[in-house]
């Protein structure tokens, strides 16, 4: 595994992690990173090389030129995630989404495949006649499962994941302050931005927030662990919509109660299995309402996390998606 986050070379259930170090800001990242990752995966001749980001789309042109096997692993629509770029001027966001589209589109025809994070995503791909599989990133079974008695657990919910705005965290705080039930928040991740972190430090919700920053694996299953539930409630950018948020799934693994922004795939997720509430993620009263439902309610907290854990065991497992992935890569394999 190659990877820039300037925390150095490890060994880590025998994977191997090489870093090439943390880039300087968004342009080393995609330029200067790009080339020092592209230097090691050749260093590695690796049989197959499976790339996750958008910028490192030219390294996969290089990669092909020498012949290598290359996948990328398309995690959103990228065109459209340019578009909800707030940080780009909105006069060349279009330009930039369709020069990314026409780039896209190119350099994805020259790959053995694509590795599509929904089913959306894949008929994107797949209408290019690009040789396309979903495979939905859904969690280990068993890997986050609780092991607090719901008598135990405190009046806390949490969030796990990149912290920014379109990820709802102004309205999340917003709900905090509105809250009635003594509820705190365990707000797992880093902000990607240091101005939107200062702007809700100054809500007057700011206050019945844990704030844990990163966390490991297993220091993130303690915090599902002493909460009652887990926050999805991302806004309604395109990407979003369509995706199927690991984080959600996560929640439901460790036995608690979703509350989810009310997309249509959401809750067809969320009501079907009757394992959380769908909210209105633009409506911070709503947001708190849910949040000392599942507070001052802790059996049916209980029984909706049951119901979700159940919901991972039957169908949204990584089991089923590994055989995928692994087929794809021994198909690649065989071409020699």
């Amino acid at each position: 595994m190659i990877v820039a986050d300037g925390l150095g070379d490890a060994e880590r259930e025998d994977v191997s992690i090489l870093d090439v170090g943390k880039p300087k800001g968004r342009l080393d990242r995609m330029t200067g990173v790009t080339r020092q990752v592209l230097r090691r995966a050749v260093e590695l001749d690796a049989d197959i090389y499976h790339l996750h980001d958008p910028e490192l789309l030219p390294a996969a042109l290089s990669l092909k030129r020498r012949s290598k096997h290359v996948i990328f692993d398309a995690h959103e629509d990228l065109p459209q995630q340019i578009m909800a770029k707030t940080y780009l001027p909105p006069i060349v966001r279009r330009p930039i989404s369709t020069s990314a589209a026409i780039f896209e589109r190119f350099a994805c025809r020259r790959l053995d495949a694509v590795v599509a994070a929904t089913p959306v995503i894949k008929e994107k791909f797949a209408a290019f006649g690009i040789r396309t599989v979903d495979i939905n990133n859904y969690p280990l079974e068993g890997e986050l499962e609780a092991s607090t008695s719901w008598r135990e657990k405190k009046s806390e919910v949490c969030y796990v994941g990149g912290i920014s705005a379109a990820r709802g965290i102004k309205e999340i705080v917003r709900a905090m302050e509105l809250s009635n039930s003594p509820a705190r928040l365990n707000l797992v991740g880093s902000f990607s931005e240091g101005r939107l972190k200062s702007e809700v430090e100054e809500y007057p919700g700011w206050t019945k927030i844990n704030e844990l920053g990163f966390l490991s694996r297993a220091e993130i299953r303690q915090v599902l662990d002493q909460s009652v539930a887990g926050l999805c409630t991302l806004l309604a950018t395109p990407n979003h919509i369509e995706s199927r948020p690991i984080k959600m799934f996560e929640y439901m693994s460790a036995g608690l109660p979703v509350i989810a922004s009310n997309f249509p795939l959401w809750r067809d997720i969320v009501k079907g299995d009757d394992c959380g509430l769908c909210v209105d993620p633009l409506n911070p009263s709503a947001i708190a309402e849910a949040i000392d439902h599942f507070v001052n309610n802790p059996e049916i907290a209980r029984r909706m996390g049951e119901n979700g854990r159940r919901a991972i065991t039957e169908k949204y497992n990584w089991k089923a998606e590994e055989k995928k992935l692994l087929a794809l890569y021994e198909e690649i394999s065989a071409k020699g």
